[in-house]
């Protein structure tokens, strides 16, 4: 699709790739771009339209699609990384990984997938992870939430094909965002080349965007022994 013109919806674009994705949107000539967040004072970003929107919250997303009927780019951004192990981590946390990644994802596709069709079918982008194919210490609510969000993404990429809505899966390393702060890794990749990846990749139409060579190696390495990919992670 043709981003010049277009109107595009971002969730969590008060900060980190969601504020950048709005920012390249602008940039490359959306004619509207909503950016959203449970808290609309957070977002910052001149020329946007600012919409409340709280991915877990069934009836803000349904407001969100009543008021933004014009949408034809939704981008899924909003996310969190609890950092809780699965077997001895908080389950509240757990499940809020979840209802985030997946369930929330969902319910936005849902609620815009009659606004897609109505607007000529459109896109959608998943911001997604490495970590959808691998976990790490510390990372099993978001990998398993995540590993759910790739699933999910996959599935209404078949049931909205009919439509003409390309879906687009984003795949990332670490990112120089807060949700990183704290952790002791080292960002892979700046939030604008991810979000400028990600919307190359929808102007050519790709299905899937791997936007640094550890995605790719991951991707890669599901087809091996993962007793070596794991004896390697750990080193």
């Amino acid at each position: 699709m043709r981003i010049d013109g277009s109107t595009a919806l971002v969730t969590g674009a008060n900060r980190g790739i969601g504020r950048h994705f709005a920012r390249h949107l602008l940039e490359r000539g959306a004619a509207r771009v909503y950016a959203t967040a449970r808290d609309p004072r957070t977002v910052d970003l001149p020329g946007v339209e600012v919409l409340r929107l709280d991915v877990t919250d069934p009836g803000s997303v349904a407001a969100a699609a009543e008021v933004a009927g014009d949408v034809a780019l939704l981008v899924n951004n909003a996310g969190i990384n609890t950092a809780q192990d699965l077997v001895g981590g908080d389950l509240a946390k757990i499940r809020l990984e979840m209802d985030t990644h997946f369930y929330g994802t969902l319910d936005v596709v849902r609620a815009f997938a009659p606004v897609l069709a109505a607007n000529g079918g459109g896109a959608i982008v998943n911001v997604l992870s490495a970590l959808s194919w691998f976990s790490a210490p510390g990372t099993g609510a978001y990998a398993a939430a995540k590993a759910a969000q790739w699933g999910l993404t996959n599935g209404i990429r078949l049931e909205l094909a009919g439509q003409g809505t390309l879906v687009t899966a984003l795949h990332l390393g670490s990112a120089d965002t807060d949700m990183i702060a704290g952790t002791g890794l080292d960002p892979i990749n700046q939030p604008a080349d991810v979000a400028r990846a990600a919307l190359d990749g929808v102007e050519a139409g790709a299905v899937e965007v791997l936007v640094d060579d550890w995605s790719a190696h991951v991707k890669a390495s599901l087809a091996g022994d993962p007793a070596v990919f794991y004896r390697d992670l750990v080193g």
